[in-house]
């Protein structure tokens, strides 16, 4: 699996809007400067994100786009199978998505090493994106941009 720019643009501009949670309604240009993201791009991602439910936006002054779920209650795996589809490396195991693969021999005797490998490649990465909020996410940025004290500046 491979991060797409659109997620990753997506989840940027969720780091935005968590940190404003429950506060104020960020615009879209706010967002995209603060995270160094296309304003036209990101209008793609957050409308996505809106028709997920996710977001919800206001028009006018005072408008802009807030998280309307709580933080704790979206995953980083949930944005990334709204943004760019499912988490498997390939359809037949895919949990969201599932299809046979074309022109598979083991398709139907339900054998094949391939898709079993598969299976555990899908559980690996949706169990680490799936285990982080966007809260633990954006805690974590908080974490790892916080300055660093350094043995010879605690004296």
């Amino acid at each position: 699996m491979r991060l797409s720019r659109k997620s990753e643009y997506g989840l940027r501009a969720l780091l935005e809007l968590t940190k404003a949670y429950d506060q104020v309604a960020l615009r879209r240009s706010d967002i995209a400067e603060a995270q160094h993201v296309p304003v036209g791009f990101l209008e793609t991602i957050l409308l996505e994100l809106k028709r997920a439910g996710i977001l919800g936006s206001r028009p006018g002054v005072q408008g802009g786009y807030r998280l309307i779920k709580p933080p704790e209650d979206v995953s980083v795996g949930q944005v990334i199978r709204i943004l760019d589809g499912p988490l498997a490396p390939i359809p037949c195991v895919s949990r969201t998505a599932y299809q046979t693969c074309q022109d598979c021999p083991y398709s139907e005797a339900r054998n094949c090493p391939i898709q079993n490998v598969m299976f555990d490649v899908r559980n690996a990465i949706a169990g680490v994106l799936d285990g982080y909020t966007l809260r633990a996410f954006y805690d974590r940025d908080r974490k790892s941009s916080s300055p660093k004290i350094s043995q010879t500046s605690r004296k």
